[in-house]
């Protein structure tokens, strides 16, 4: 009798949330949408990547990163939130860390704010409303460079 194992599945892929060598990529997400939040950890850690961490605010998000770096290979980042805005805390850990890789996160509208942001040094945007497809393939090409 054959077994599932013995026939290879051609469509099998692997997951876009792995490194080359099957480590995950992890992630910190910097969000005050609870919803926005939960809603992009689930499209990644579908995808096989860790969610190290979180934060609802721009100066959490910076202790977060502080406290999980060197070992944090992206942050997703929201524009708009209380006590420190996604702009500002990028600014901060970008000061950190130079090479952070930073995506920002933003409502439709927020153009002039995402050209700023990526002048100032995030590597990518993607926009509300979350969109599965988008939101990996954003990531995974800038993961890829």
């Amino acid at each position: 009798m054959i077994a599932k194992s013995d026939i290879p599945n051609l469509n099998e892929k692997r997951p876009d949330g792995l490194k080359p060598d099957g480590t995950p990529y992890r992630v910190l997400i910097v969000d005050d949408s609870m919803f926005i939040a939960k809603q992009l950890g689930q499209i990644l850690t579908s995808e096989g990547f860790d969610v190290a961490g979180s934060a609802s605010d721009g100066i959490a998000g910076i202790e977060k990163y502080k406290e999980l770096s060197p070992n944090i290979d992206l942050v997703t980042m929201d524009i708009t939130m209380p006590k420190m805005d996604g702009v500002t805390a990028l600014e901060k850990i970008l000061e950190f860390d130079k090479n952070a890789i930073v995506v920002m996160v933003s409502a439709l509208g927020k153009e002039d704010i995402v050209k700023k942001s990526l002048l100032l040094g995030a590597k990518s945007y993607i926009v509300k409303p979350l969109d599965r497809k988008k939101v990996l393939e954003r990531i995974q090409t800038i993961l890829e460079k």
